[in-house]
């Protein structure tokens, strides 16, 4: 669906907890031989949350890319949460952090946009929208996830890949080149139960499983995989022929990191093996929602992504759905 807004990244900005687990720690906490958790999941080290909320480590990412932009609380007229988890049902996690933004006296309007890992991506896609209608200014979007409380590290492939963290993105009108040229994103119900926490709403309140049996995150790795290998090849091919271009003009492809093998799969197939591809995994592991805004800013201050340059951000999250963006910077 050929969608161009005349928008601007302005800037980005990273948080993580210091809490940090290695693969060899992982080694010798589960008893496995040295190299192991490397092995299978391809994460070198995680950070994880001991003290920190979402909602802080969101508060410390906005202020980063706030600052990378050159630009003030004051000049920002709405905050969108865009996270897979939540600090708490009740109230949504834009009024959270808004909440520990405490030195940010000035009000605007917040909102969650909720899509698993693809939260960033749609929230980019809507607030793109409402920035070209006039609707709003100046907009900082923030991901921030804490998922390894979920996780069994006992079971590596599909478990020992998260790491928490938060990023955030500061967009504006454009003021030339800048811009999103198509936007597409599609689900596949499917495979709704190949990744999912089942507790947490009404369907498995936690009344009902005193022991939180429901409470731990499930993934059916294999099925998850195959599913979207089909999918993605002719998925990429229709939103690159939406935005006029080809996988030649682009400088970048900016991917959700889910999964070593996802990455190392999906630059072989769509033809980004050649250092056309931002890869973070081993340093982050998956961060779910904050892992594409992650990887977006290692993209510009990592990869050298430069203004007017084109680029691809590619994701998929539970759902299963399929989102990407093609912009140019």
């Amino acid at each position: 669906m050929n969608s161009e807004y005349l928008v601007r990244i302005a800037g980005t900005g990273v948080a993580v907890p210091e809490g940090v687990v290695t693969a060899a720690e992982l080694d010798a906490r589960l008893g496995l031989p040295v190299g192991e958790v490397l092995r299978v999941t391809g994460v070198a080290k995680r950070h994880t949350a001991v003290r920190e909320t979402a909602s802080l480590l969101a508060a410390q990412a906005v202020g980063s890319a706030l600052a990378d932009a050159g630009m003030c609380w004051n000049e920002i007229d709405c905050l969108v949460c865009a996270s897979a988890t939540m600090d708490q049902a009740l109230p949504y996690n834009a009024a959270m952090v808004l909440a520990e933004l405490k030195e940010f006296t000035h009000r605007v309007t917040t909102l969650d946009v909720g899509a698993s890992c693809l939260s960033f991506l749609q929230a980019l896609d809507l607030m793109s929208s409402a920035i070209s209608t006039g609707r709003h200014a100046n907009v900082v979007i923030v991901s921030a996830d804490i998922s390894t409380f979920t996780t069994g590290y006992r079971n590596l492939r599909e478990n020992g890949i998260f790491g928490d963290g938060a990023a955030a993105v500061v967009l504006r009108r454009g003021d030339g080149a800048s811009r999103i040229h198509a936007v597409r994103s599609v689900t596949l119900p499917e495979g709704v139960e190949f990744c999912q926490i089942r507790s947490g709403g009404t369907r498995y309140h936690r009344r009902g499983f005193p022991e939180h049996s429901e409470a731990l995150f499930e993934m059916r790795g294999r099925q998850l995989y195959a599913l979207v290998a089909r999918e993605l090849p002719g998925f990429v091919e229709a939103l690159l022929a939406d935005a006029g271009v080809k996988s030649t003009d682009l400088a970048l492809m900016i991917p959700h990191q889910a999964s070593r093998q996802a990455l190392d799969h999906v630059a072989k197939l769509l033809g980004f093996d050649n250092g056309r591809m931002v890869d973070v995994f081993g340093e982050f592991g998956n961060q779910v929602g904050a892992s594409l805004p992650t990887a977006l800013h290692f993209a510009i201050h990592r990869h050298g992504l430069q203004r007017r340059q084109k680029a691809l951000l590619l994701g998929t999250g539970a759902g299963v759905s399929i989102g990407g963006i093609v912009f140019t910077y």
